[in-house]
Parts: C-alpha cells; sequence; structure tokens
C-alpha cells in the first residue's frame, strides 16, 4: 500500500505523487478509487501512488502493485512529463504529479484493493464533455475525476514532435498516433466550449492548422495522410450541407477512425498469417508483419537485424519472448541476407511497408530493396503486407533520411549517407496482401482513386 501521506524536503503540506497512464490500441486506463484510498475516493485516475523515493521507480512499483502488470513484460515505458503542480485548498495540501505514459499488450488488469473498478477509454473520457454538443452517448458526462487529471496526461500524449521524431515504431502505429493527437485537440476545444461557447468556425480553422502539421511531419508516409485525410473527410460529411464542421464531428471521427485503423491492420496481418508458414525471412520492424508471424505456423524466422537502429533485434526479441511463435529465431546482419537466402531452405519472404506507390512500388525501410531482389533471385515469394490505406495517392514519395552520427560519429572528413527507406521494383514483389486479401495490379489503381476522394474535404 502505498497511498498515504508524504513529503518533500520537511514541507509537510506538499506531496509528489506518480500517476502513469497505460495505453492499449489508442485508450488508456482509467481505475476508480475506492473507500481504501486516503484522497479523492470515488473519483477516477490513472496508476498512481505517492513518490516515496525515485518517481521513475515508484511508478513501475505501482503497476506492478495496483495492475498485476510487470514493467518490462508486455508493459513498455513510452515517456516521462514535466510535473504537474497545484494546490487543493479543501484539503490544505500542495501536489506535485509525476506524469508517465506507458504502452501494453494486453488489458488484463488485477486491480488492487485501492480501486472498485476500471475502464479501458479513450483519453477524451478525462474531460468534462456535454452530450448536448452532438456527441455519441459514450462519454460518460458523470465521470468526475481527481485534480489536472487530463493536464497530467497532456503531458505525456503524442504531439506532432513526437512523431516526427519516432525512428522506432512503423507507419501503422505513427498514422494511430497522428489520430490521437487529432482526438485529443478536438476533444478539448469541446470541453472548452462549456467556458468560451462554440465556435465551428474558430474550432475547424483551429484544427485544420493542426492537421497541416501532421501531414507535414513525417510526408513519406501514405498512411498518415490518408487515415488523417479520411478523418476530416468522415467530419465533414457529417454536417449539414450550410453548417461548418465543429470540434464535436472531428472528435467522433477521429474516434471512430482508430478504431477502423486498428481493424483494417488487423484484418491485413490475419490475412497475411495465412502466408506465415514455413521458413520465413523479414526485416525492420512492421507491427503488421510480427502479428502475423504470432497468428501464421512458421517453422523458422530469419530477422535482419536492420542497421543502424537495429529494429529487427527487437523483433527478434519479442518473436523469441512470444508463446504464440515456436519455432527457431535467427537474427543476422543485412548485408547477410542475400547469402542466407542461397543456402537456407526460405520459404518466403515476409515484409512490411511504408508506403506504396500507385504503380506498385514499395517504400519501405533501407534493406527491403536488397532482400526482395535477392529472394526474386532465388525464386522465392515475396509478399508485402500492408492495409489499403498505405497506398500513396502521389507519383513521387519523398525518401527520410536518418543522421550522420547514427552510421559514423568520428572526425575524419567524408560523407556519410543514411538513407531511412529504400524503393522496391514492383516486378520484385509478388504480393501485397491487405485487409482486402492480395489485391491485383488493376485493383490498385481503384484503391489510389478511393484515397484521392479523401483528399477533397480541404477544397471546402
Amino acid at each position: 500500500m502505498t497511498d498515504q501521506m508524504g513529503t518533500e524536503d520537511g514541507d509537510e503540506r506538499t506531496s509528489h505523487v506518480v500517476t502513469a497512464f497505460l495505453r492499449h490500441r489508442g485508450d488508456v486506463l482509467l481505475l476508480h478509487r475506492s473507500d481504501a484510498v486516503g484522497t479523492y475516493a470515488g473519483r477516477w485516475g490513472g496508476v498512481s501512488g505517492f513518490a516515496e523515493g525515485n518517481p521513475d521507480e515508484q511508478v513501475r512499483v505501482e503497476i506492478r502493485e495496483e495492475t498485476g502488470l510487470e514493467p518490462g513484460d508486455g508493459v513498455s515505458f513510452v515517456r516521462a512529463g514535466r510535473p504537474v503542480e497545484f494546490e487543493d485548498p479543501a484539503l490544505g495540501r500542495e501536489w506535485v504529479v509525476h506524469p508517465y505514459l506507458f504502452d501494453t499488450d494486453s488489458r488484463a488488469v488485477d486491480p488492487s484493493e485501492e480501486h472498485d473498478a476500471l475502464e479501458w477509454v479513450a483519453p477524451t473520457e478525462m474531460l468534462d464533455l456535454d452530450p448536448d454538443d452532438g456527441l455519441e452517448t459514450r462519454f460518460n458526462a458523470d465521470r468526475e475525476t481527481v485534480p489536472e487529471l487530463w493536464t497530467a496526461y497532456e503531458r505525456v500524449a503524442p504531439t506532432v514532435r513526437s512523431i516526427a521524431a519516432d525512428d522506432e515504431h512503423g507507419a501503422a502505429l505513427l498514422s494511430i498516433r497522428a489520430l490521437e493527437v487529432l482526438r485529443d485537440r478536438a476533444g478539448l476545444l469541446v470541453a472548452e466550449r462549456a467556458e468560451f461557447g462554440p465556435d465551428p468556425a474558430g474550432e475547424w480553422d483551429e484544427l485544420t492548422g493542426l492537421v497541416d502539421r501532421l501531414l507535414e511531419a513525417r510526408p513519406s508516409m501514405a498512411v498518415l495522410r490518408n487515415r488523417v485525410n479520411r478523418a476530416m473527410a468522415d467530419a465533414v460529411a457529417a454536417e449539414d450541407e450550410d453548417s461548418v464542421a465543429g470540434a464535436p464531428a472531428v472528435l467522433e471521427s477521429t474516434l471512430s477512425n482508430v478504431d477502423r485503423a486498428l481493424a483494417a491492420d488487423d484484418d491485413a496481418a490475419a490475412t497475411a498469417s495465412e502466408r506465415a508458414a514455413g521458413t520465413v525471412m523479414t526485416l525492420s520492424r512492421s507491427g503488421t508483419v510480427l502479428e502475423a508471424l504470432r497468428g501464421g505456423e512458421p517453422s523458422r524466422v530469419f530477422v535482419a537485424e536492420s542497421r543502424p537502429a537495429r529494429e529487427g533485434i527487437d523483433v527478434a526479441e519479442e518473436l523469441a519472448a512470444a508463446d504464440e511463435v515456436d519455432c527457431p529465431v535467427t537474427v543476422h546482419t543485412d548485408a547477410a541476407a542475400a547469402h542466407l537466402l542461397s543456402r537456407e531452405d526460405v520459404d518466403r519472404v515476409l515484409v512490411g511497408a511504408d508506403t506504396i506507390r500507385a504503380d506498385g512500388a514499395v517504400v519501405n525501410k533501407t534493406g527491403t530493396r536488397m532482400l526482395a531482389l535477392a529472394g526474386s533471385r532465388e525464386g522465392i515469394p515475396v509478399s508485402v503486407v500492408a492495409a489499403t490505406d498505405k497506398l500513396s495517392t502521389r507519383e513521387e514519395v519523398p525518401l527520410e533520411c536518418g543522421g550522420r552520427s547514427a552510421v559514423y560519429d568520428g572526425d575524419a572528413l567524408f560523407d556519410v549517407a543514411n538513407p531511412t527507406f529504400d524503393v522496391t521494383p514492383a516486378d520484385c514483389v509478388d504480393e501485397v496482401v491487405t485487409e482486402r486479401g492480395a489485391l491485383e495490379t488493376d485493383a490498385v489503381g481503384d484503391v489510389v482513386e478511393e484515397l484521392r476522394a479523401l483528399e477533397e474535404w480541404s477544397d471546402g
């Protein structure tokens, strides 16, 4: 039990606490505080407790004690935020809240006696949202939270900057993060209506400005652009012809589009799992490929380490630890891929995609082109797994580059090339596996036209 009075530097009126937001598939865990706690009983909060020592260590203790989840075992640290300081006059106490964000693979939570209920909800459920603003009944207008819970969440929530700087995760996951950024801002604008009144035109201008920044954050990722465009197009379609889509329409649309995007990625992985049999070779970190391997029946998996960030190592570790994958996992250098394909009995090359061009060429982590070319040379089928939202409406796709120091951090004067993505020709790819099944070449153009129609929301 850690819900007790705490002090810092001898000030008996100041209490330092940690609050962890556990995130799973776009939702966060809220816990209802029971009568067993000393403060704010009957209110909703995150995983929290008094910081009796180092907050970075204490927050992991609280997660373990209050949820039964083990940090490091399916629970991964994302970021810590600046402390939130406020005073509660009713308690005569000053609080310093240290916020944290963790991602978890599971919603199977075993709450301690400090809580008598739990829910996984969109973070905007922390806000005081009025159903009269046109919101669906999913919002609980009676949910009373601990003070400054939303402020603490904002300190660790995804941002345009965090999306632009993320070099660990694939395009599909970052597209979800982009929708979360748009969702959170729309939710806050809805909540602010109680104080400032509705201003649909002003809300729309602010949200479209945010969309512009999101689209500029990762210009090479078609899936991010397509999914944000779909959310805005759906918001426009939900309003009357003569009215401006305001924050409530965007909030509803982003919530439904997060669900839609996650389902599309799941369905693409399920389709691809049928190909994940025998000996499979992959590279980099694709969440869709990882789920396909978990859902398939591979007898062996080769994983290229994917220099310089070596995200392939993380994939290999997850596969080795996964209960669903009961087969040998071999990690190798990127340069050894062609050699291993020529000597090992590999049945399929299975890779993800950041973007698929209209001509069928695949933009993905550097090394994909070499792997596909080698697979084609050896007569090994090359399958690309991607939701249809990864098809690009643009003829040219900008290719991102990494920093010089990731390859060479010495003082010698020579150029360093660190391309993050390469382009695999369409004739080196046997199939593109999507939530709609394996796309035929002539079907790619039809999907591209669907996605181009989503961009018309900005013409209004």
